[in-house]
């Protein structure tokens, strides 16, 4: 078993709903560790667009890497995510940030995620679960971590 990190976000309709159904399915793949808070952050890439709303999980998981990704593509589609274009929007996105110490670099699987260290939307919600990613979350500029604003319990 390996303790795997993984990025939720949506921004296509009820996107706070898309990501707290998303942490119940991820507790199919292994054992749902810890999950933070969702987040309100401004979309990257594409600006153009609505909102994310955010958050991360640590998954305790005997997954491999490769099926991971394969599970958490799954996943995307059986909510309803559909190919658009490159960070536009979605109904569901789930990365893997992290998988334990292990490092993964190949075309279509980078582990630990390639920009992580670049995006507050996904540093902020993932330190707040796992504070061996503070480092990295305080060293982006502090408007772009200001930028990730905690949502209300719900």
């Amino acid at each position: 078993m390996t303790v795997a990190a993984i990025g939720l976000g949506s921004n296509d309709g009820d996107a706070a709903g898309h990501v707290r159904a998303a942490f119940a399915r991820l507790s199919e793949l292994g054992n749902l560790v810890a999950r933070s808070a969702l987040y309100r952050s401004p979309p990257w890439g594409v600006v153009d667009q609505a909102p994310f709303v955010n958050a991360a999980a640590l998954l305790d998981t005997a997954l491999s890497p490769r099926e991971l990704l394969a599970a958490l593509q799954r996943i995307e589609r059986e909510a309803g995510r559909v190919p658009t274009y490159r960070w536009g929007p979605r109904v569901l996105d789930l990365d893997i940030l992290a998988y334990g110490d292990q490092r993964v670099d190949e075309p279509d699987l980078v582990i630990p995620h390639a920009h992580l260290g670049e995006r507050a939307f996904a540093l902020v919600p993932l330190a707040s679960i796992d504070p061996g990613f503070a480092a990295q979350r305080d060293a982006l500029p502090p408007g772009e971590r200001a930028a990730v604003v905690e949502l209300a319990p719900q």
